[in-house]
């Protein structure tokens, strides 16, 4: 039997796709590479050539006129144009003369992630194969937890089963590489969080976050918060202020609380401070980034990655951290797999 087609035009249309996400592009450009991609991958390497000599890849399903082009460029041995232009466009650098690259390249993983079990946009496999090309060691996926309907959230039945895919991701990876079963999970009104204690002992990593009532009293929300940090299985404070300071879902003030209050928590029971590193967030602020760094708190520097283009924004957070002189080695996903794991579960 023939092996199915799994070459270069492949290769190409999740190229295209990846810059896509990672310049923020129209999500339904992004979906017809993707399906192209699906659509051409199980089929026999002499199909598809067939099919591009003679004009007719547009008759599979998912295939439209400009990615039967990109597939044709690819099957002919010629670099897609599409693909060129893509790479010319959105290929560059994120940040300006290099800053942040020295930190990116001692980061091992990624602690905050999204799959379209809840509101990413791809399938966890395919999370996982991009965190292997981006260098990854590890990528611990963080879809959200039930409260948060709005994005999908995992109620504790879905989640095991999610468990489960993570499980057959890795039995067919070589080791080198590993999914961390994980979630971000809600920090709610009175500090508690929206998951079973049972599901919560079961994972490797808790990123947990506040994504409601923003705009609480800061007495009340203070509590919340250093009620989460110290009483809680977290591992991660995420996104600490909640804030959008630019895209295209507008802008909105952080949330305000006792910011030396909840650093200092988080330094006492050894839960890191986020760095998000989507352009939109920039969360924390970097005066609140600086209060964290002053009381000691460990940090995470995260992508918050909803499809597999988002993972390359690590680099925006790495050069905030630069910025503000946080050592490597407080910045947990410097550390080996076994380092992170037995810091998470101590």
């Amino acid at each position: 039997m023939e092996d199915a087609y799994d070459a270069g035009a492949v290769t190409a249309l999740r190229r295209i796709a990846f810059l896509l996400e990672r310049g923020r592009q129209d999500t339904y450009k992004v979906k017809a590479f993707r399906a192209a991609a699906a659509a051409i991958l199980p089929l026999p390497e002499s199909e598809v050539r067939e099919r591009a000599e003679a004009g007719t890849l547009t008759e599979l399903p998912d295939v439209g006129a400009s990615t039967a082009a990109v597939i044709a460029d690819a099957v002919a041995g010629r670099t897609p144009e599409r693909l060129a232009r893509a790479e010319e466009e959105l290929g560059g650098p994120l940040t300006a003369r290099g800053a942040g690259e020295a930190l990116r390249a001692r980061l091992r993983g990624d602690l905050h992630s999204h799959s379209d079990w809840s509101d990413g946009g791809s399938p966890i496999e395919e999370m996982a194969f991009s965190a292997i090309e981006v260098g990854h060691d590890y990528l611990v996926l963080t879809d959200h937890s039930p409260r948060l309907k709005v994005a999908r959230g995992l109620s504790a039945e879905r989640l095991q089963r999610q468990l489960g895919v993570v499980e057959a991701v890795n039995a067919h990876l070589d080791g080198a590489f590993s999914l961390l079963k994980g979630i971000e999970v809600d920090i709610l009104d009175d500090g508690s969080l929206d998951q079973t204690e049972d599901m919560l002992e079961r994972l490797d990593l808790r990123v947990a976050s506040v994504h409601s009532k923003l705009a609480m009293e800061p007495a009340q929300m203070t509590r919340r918060m250093v009620t989460a940090i110290t009483t809680t299985r977290m591992n991660v404070l995420g996104h600490c202020t909640g804030r959008l300071v630019t895209g295209g879902r507008g802008t909105r003030p952080g949330s305000r609380f006792d910011a030396t209050a909840v650093f200092e928590a988080c330094a006492e029971h050894g839960v890191a401070v986020e760095i998000n590193s989507r352009p939109e967030r920039r969360d924390p602020p970097t005066r609140l980034l600086e209060l964290a760094r002053d009381a000691g708190c460990l940090f995470a520097i995260d992508s918050d990655a909803h499809a597999p283009g988002q993972l390359d924004f690590l680099v925006l957070g790495c050069e905030r951290a630069e910025a503000v002189g946080i050592e490597p080695d407080r910045i947990v996903n410097t550390w080996t797999r076994d380092r992170l794991l037995a810091w998470a579960n101590g």
